[in-house]
């Protein structure tokens, strides 16, 4: 390795799996320096990217809650079947903790824990990094990465009830027009810069944000969808929030489900009840109105694994199972696949153009039927101290 050039080295060792990067860096202590070299970093997580995502997965049960799975689809080109490979993760020595979300392969899991309730995780280097404990109430987390300063970010918002005088002086804070007459609760928005010790008040939100399953970065901001069917973002670099266009369908008194990221692009799914189908609206450009558009119609399936413990009251209707909550809209494939996941359960990848539908097998029995799934690029970053 020493007798190549460096650019060469570089270009081989970026196209390597990680796994083998990871063992090499037991070699000696000149091959560890180069592999944690931010060249080879970036290098190797933009091959990465281009690839189909892989999958975070944490098991929801009370037994074994406390474990992750590192997930990765294969299909077999002799026949139909799409398999989820599952491989069990090392984690830290936490009581219980939650998987929150994952950033250019960091995972930051809310936790239990005698000196710190949140860390940022590589579950491949497996380092990782105690965030300082936070004096405000929790609430509704993101994590997320400033490309201007070359920081992680940690933003929470947090439900506190005050007067709508309240809101109207720290409103002008972030440019945005203030609440109604009749408000009685704003949010409280902390950040914490990763490399910082202190978490920073922002001041008060005169909107409530709905939890949503899956963090949506887009553009280097954060995004929510508020109970007021709007679409707020949050900008990591200037520490600001602004309302971004919604797509058409919201003028219908139809409500957004979820807000998602397909191939970098902000996406909107909304649930149609006339036609009984999921739409997903993707805004082509971001913060263009005229962006959105209607990019699928998914119709009522019935998952396998979900048919034999069917119940739905007095209805034996089994398009029940394609309501919005019980559907989730993960990402989107290279093949033009959309893989969803039905109740927490079931993983199927969905064909748009010929509109057919795919179960996904999970064949490890340490799996249970009940997952926590979140889209996650592995990567050698880490965080330094």
């Amino acid at each position: 390795m020493d007798r190549l050039p460096q650019e060469v080295a570089l270009e081989i060792l970026s196209r390597l799996p990680l796994l083998s990067l990871v063992q090499s860096k037991s070699v000696c202590r000149a091959w560890r320096t180069f592999i944690q070299d931010q060249l080879l970093v970036n290098k190797h997580f933009k091959h990465m990217v281009e690839n189909d995502p892989s999958f975070i997965l944490q098991i929801m049960g009370h037994c074994i809650q406390n474990q992750l799975y590192f997930g990765d689809l294969s299909s077999d080109p002799n026949d139909e079947n799409v398999m989820m490979i599952a491989k069990k993760l090392t984690i830290p020595a936490l009581l219980s903790f939650h998987l929150v979300s994952s950033c250019n392969g960091l995972l930051l899991l809310s936790a239990t824990h005698p000196s710190f309730e949140l860390c940022i995780y590589n579950p491949f280097t497996r380092h990782y990094v105690e965030l300082p404990k936070r004096s405000h109430h929790a609430g509704v987390l993101g994590f997320g990465f400033d490309p201007t300063t070359k920081k992680y970010k940690v933003v929470e918002i947090s439900y506190k009830r005050t007067t709508h005088l309240y809101f109207r002086r720290r409103v002008v804070r972030f440019g945005m027009r203030p609440a109604s007459q009749t408000a009685a609760s704003s949010v409280e928005v902390h950040i914490l810069t990763v490399s910082s010790n202190t978490w920073r008040n922002l001041g008060s939100f005169p909107f409530r944000f709905v939890l949503q399953k899956s963090q949506v970065l887009v553009n280097g901001k954060l995004h929510w969808r508020a109970t007021t069917y709007l679409i707020m973002s949050f900008d990591l670099a200037t520490e600001q929030f602004k309302e971004v266009p919604r797509p058409d369908f919201i003028a219908s008194n139809r409500r957004i489900h979820e807000l998602v990221v397909l191939r970098g692009c902000l996406s909107a799914v909304s649930f149609d009840d006339d036609n009984e189908e999921l739409e997903i609206w993707v805004m082509k450009e971001y913060d263009v109105k005229e962006s959105w558009v209607k990019q699928f119609s998914i119709g009522a399936y019935v998952p396998k694994i979900l048919q034999p413990n069917y119940q739905c009251h007095s209805s034996n209707d089994p398009r029940f199972h394609s309501r919005e909550k019980w559907i989730q809209v993960l990402c989107l494939l290279k093949s033009g696949g959309l893989l969803l996941q039905y109740r927490n359960k079931a993983l199927v990848v969905y064909d748009p153009h010929c509109r057919t539908f795919q179960d996904v097998q999970v064949p490890c029995e340490e799996i249970p039927r009940c997952l926590r799934t979140v889209v996650h690029v592995a990567s050698l970053n880490w965080i330094g101290t």
